[in-house]
C-alpha cells in the first residue's frame, strides 16, 4: 500500500468522526464565547434605563422558569415615525426607536424610524427585532395606530416557584426593567425591579 494510501485509511472511519466532532465543539465554544462577550460588553458600558412594563394577557402563563415581559414601549405609535408612516408594507425591518427618560423616572418613546436615528443628547436609541408593518390604504388616520414590536428582552429568568408572584405584581404595575441599551441598540436586562427596588440583578461579569 502506498503512503497516500496508507495516509487515507488512518483517516477515515473513527478518525474522521473525531476530527468533525472536535471542530463542531470548537465552533460551538467560539460562538457561545461571542455571545457572552457580547452580553458583557453591553451591560459594562450601556447607558442604563428604567422601562415601565404592561401588564400581559392572564392566558400567558408562566413558561417553565421565566416571566414574560411587556413594556409600554412594546407598542410604538406610528406618529413617532419620522416623515410619516410608509405608504407601503414593509417586511422584516429593524425599526430604531429613540428614547428619552420622562418625568415620571421611566423612559419613553420620543421618535422612531425604520432607518437609522442619529445620537441626541439625553436620549438612546434601542433597535427592535426585525418586524412587519402592513399598510392599508382604506386606513383614514394611520398616525392613530400602533406598531407592536420586541427587543429581545421578553422573557426573565427567575429562581423556580417565584415566577407566579412576579407576574402578579407585573400585572399590577408594580415591576419595572432596568436595562442597558449598547452603542448598537441592543437592549439586556441588567435588573427587575420590584416597586423600584431590585430583586433580581445580573451580574456586569
Amino acid at each position: 500500500m502506498s503512503d497516500l494510501a496508507e495516509k487515507n485509511a488512518v483517516l477515515s472511519g473513527p478518525h474522521r468522526f473525531w476530527i468533525a466532532a472536535i471542530i463542531v465543539a470548537a465552533l460551538q465554544t467560539a460562538v457561545l464565547g461571542y455571545m457572552v462577550g457580547e452580553r458583557a460588553w453591553g451591560l459594562r458600558s450601556g447607558v442604563e434605563v428604567i422601562l415601565k412594563t404592561a401588564p400581559v394577557d392572564p392566558r400567558d402563563l408562566l413558561r417553565g422558569d421565566y416571566v414574560t415581559l411587556n413594556y409600554d414601549i412594546s407598542r410604538v405609535p406610528v406618529s413617532t415615525l419620522v416623515g410619516g408612516a410608509p405608504k407601503q408594507s414593509l417586511t422584516a425591518q429593524i425599526l430604531s426607536v429613540r428614547l428619552k427618560k420622562q418625568d415620571d423616572g421611566y423612559w419613553g418613546i420620543v421618535e422612531s424610524s425604520f432607518g437609522p436615528l442619529d445620537p441626541k443628547p439625553d436620549t438612546v436609541v434601542l433597535k427592535s427585532l426585525p418586524v412587519d408593518y402592513f399598510f392599508y390604504a382604506e386606513q383614514t388616520d394611520a398616525s392613530q395606530s400602533l406598531i407592536s414590536v420586541d427587543y429581545g428582552i421578553e422573557r426573565y429568568y427567575v429562581p423556580e416557584g417565584q415566577g407566579h408572584d412576579i407576574e402578579s405584581a407585573r400585572n399590577e404595575s408594580r415591576v419595572a426593567i432596568a436595562a442597558r441599551i449598547s452603542s448598537d441598540g441592543a437592549a439586556h436586562i441588567r435588573a427587575l425591579l420590584l416597586d423600584g427596588k431590585p430583586v433580581y440583578e445580573e451580574p456586569l461579569y
